[in-house]
């Protein structure tokens, strides 16, 4: 985009023909940070659209008696960098903060921070190498200690050791140091130019720890710390009690920073049971006031929605459900490890086989027939922001074209139907969690498998299960004992750097890192991880999103995954229940400091 046509967008936001929000989005799209586009309108003239007005004004802490929210995947730790998955840092942000957050909107908003880096205030350097933020004064921690610079240099310390193992890892190793300005403003120098600085320290994986309760749990010991099971953090709610895999018990923090929040006096976060029961709960018997993750055909949804107790809101996001093919070999052990970096899979790695299930898996189907309003059927891994999004891709359902792929690649029927090669039999364990949607998707797949002469094996593992951070199960999705598993990633950021880091060599889940590293189907490619590393660093928006594009090309065509479509989150609010915003980036939870009651 030029500067004339730059211009011209400006001048349609001032006349009103181009909304401001419309306006911002795009300039994201080019590889832009939002703030920055917000200040271009700002030095343009043109002002922030305020807020729309609420009915409800707080004049004081407390008073709305409890909030009960419904996880039926349970919750199982809650140290938001231990977590891995969604329903555990969903919980961690009960108790702890980032210095920002990302809005709807993907604008970058403070929380524990003061205000936002930006050019004008001095906290942004024009080439990406340094961000400085200024905290918030007169915040404390839930056991009264006050919150400081030492506290965001030791989550940078934290997060960043290797030995640590944390699942936010990658968001801070590139921070080459953090200066110390004084109590209440932090200088991050990068190690090299940095075009997303607004990754450690905001969203899920910027969550602030505090230094005097983890400072000696840091690197090898980290799983030892009591508070990964009672958090000390700076949130809305302070710990009462926690039963991993049931129940999650928090009081309002008296001294949360924002005057007049929270509304609720109690928080229970209750887990187990499964999304049509959680939706119920909600919608039809009123028995709580939020539940999570309805991810549920829509033809259930729209009839649990007629209740007449909440209602149902859905959340667009760029999240794709997707099929992960193991790389390695799942049932062999090496030096006391399956699914071992030393091992190759005995024909998961057969181009042939790989092209093969592609064609098996019938997205549109999956669409219609299970998600309906809820998703949309792709052929990209990467499907957000827009100017991220590969042209190249297609999909197609053909078990035929399948079937003469595998002829072409040797792989002849035994006289059962089933193929084999060189004495290899095409049979496969195909995972998921025990989850309706997802084990009907398991059965489309296993029978067009069927029909061109594969044998699919289905597990389905209990959510809680699969979905932890336990390195002593492996049932765990980052095991990956099996072929094919089925699950979804979130975008949670306007930027894929983060999203994308789960193909990278480094990122290998296996028994070193206690199974926490982001790369599941342990995939390694020099041309994909050099790519990565170049996008890092690359300030011009156009060569960044080439990069990102080639990246998802590769995944797809190398048959690292199977995108099948991505999906909206879909969540039962309680008709009394106000204040529920979900952000893509944020999730839902992002502003629960602000949810409150109104009959």
């Amino acid at each position: 985009m030029d500067e004339r046509e730059l211009r011209e967008l400006i001048e349609e936001v001032k006349l009103g023909y181009l909304p401001r929000r419309r306006f911002v989005q795009a300039m994201v799209g080019l590889g832009l940070i939002a703030p920055l586009a917000a200040q271009m309108l700002a030095g343009a003239g043109v002002a922030r659209a305020q807020p729309r007005p609420s009915s409800f004004t707080p004049t004081r802490r407390g008073g709305g008696g409890p909030l009960r929210l419904l996880y039926w995947a349970a919750t199982t730790i809650l140290n938001p960098h231990l977590s891995l998955t969604p329903k555990d840092l969903e919980a961690s942000e009960v108790f702890y903060e980032p210095l920002a957050d990302i809005d709807t909107e993907g604008n970058v908003v403070p929380v524990l921070a003061r205000e936002v880096p930006t050019l004008d205030n001095g906290g942004l350097a024009r080439d990406g190498t340094w961000v400085i933020w200024r905290l918030k004064p007169g915040v404390s921690w839930h056991d009264g200690r006050p919150f400081t610079a030492d506290d965001v240099i030791f989550t940078w310390q934290y997060a960043a050791d290797m030995a640590t193992a944390a699942t936010t890892t990658g968001s801070y190793r590139e921070i080459e140091r953090i200066e110390r300005l004084d109590d209440h403003a932090v200088k991050l120098i990068f190690k090299h130019p940095t075009p997303f600085w607004a990754d450690a320290f905001c969203s899920a994986s910027g969550m602030i720890l505090p230094r005097h309760v983890f400072e000696p749990y840091r690197g090898g010991r980290s799983r030892e710390a009591p508070a990964n099971l009672k958090p000390v953090g700076t949130g809305p709610y302070r710990y009462v009690d926690f039963k991993p895999g049931d129940i999650v018990r928090a009081e309002i923090n008296p001294g949360y920073h924002v005057a007049n929040r929270l509304f609720f006096d109690t928080l229970e976060l209750k887990g187990g049971g499964d999304a049509v029961s959680a939706a119920r709960a909600v919608l039809q018997t009123g028995e709580y006031d939020y539940a999570w993750g309805l991810s549920m055909e829509d033809e259930i949804l729209r009839r649990l929605e007629t209740g007449g107790k909440g209602r149902v809101v859905i959340g667009r996001t760029a999240n794709p459900e997707y099929i992960q093919l193991n790389q390695t070999d799942p049932w062999r052990e090496v030096d006391g490890e399956r699914s071992s970096v030393k091992t190759v899979h005995p024909f998961l790695t057969d181009s042939a086989v790989r092209s093969a299930l592609a064609l098996l898996v019938d997205r549109g189907a999956v669409q219609t027939e299970i998600w309906g309003r809820q998703a949309e059927a792709t052929a990209n891994f990467l499907n957000g922001p827009a100017r991220f999004v590969s042209p190249s891709m297609r999909w197609e359902f053909s078990p035929d074209k399948a079937s003469r792929l595998l002829d072409g690649g040797g792989w002849s029927r035994g006289s059962d139907g089933i193929r084999s090669k060189d004495g290899k039999r095409l049979k496969l364990l195909f995972q998921t969690t025990t989850h309706t949607p997802r084990q009907k998707i398991q059965v489309m797949v296993k029978q067009a498998c069927a029909r061109a002469g594969i044998e699919c094996e289905l597990k389905s593992v209990v959510a809680s299960v699969f979905l932890s951070s336990d390195p002593g199960n492996p049932d765990t999705e980052s095991h990956f004992y099996a072929d094919l598993q089925l699950n979804n990633k979130i975008l949670r950021h306007p930027d894929p750097q983060a999203f994308m880091r789960p193909f990278c060599s480094w990122e290998v889940a296996q028994k070193a890192n206690k199974w926490t590293g982001s790369n599941m189907t342990r995939w390694r490619n020099d041309e994909y991880d050099r790519l990565w590393r170049a996008a890092e660093r690359e300030i011009d928006p156009l060569k960044r999103a080439g990069m990102f594009i080639r990246m998802n090309d590769l995944v797809i065509q190398n048959g690292v995954v199977i995108p099948i479509v991505t999906r909206a989150g879909a969540f039962a609010i309680s008709n009394t229940l106000k204040g529920f915003d979900f952000s893509p980036y944020s999730g839902p939870l992002w502003r629960l400091a602000y949810w409150h009651r109104e009959s």
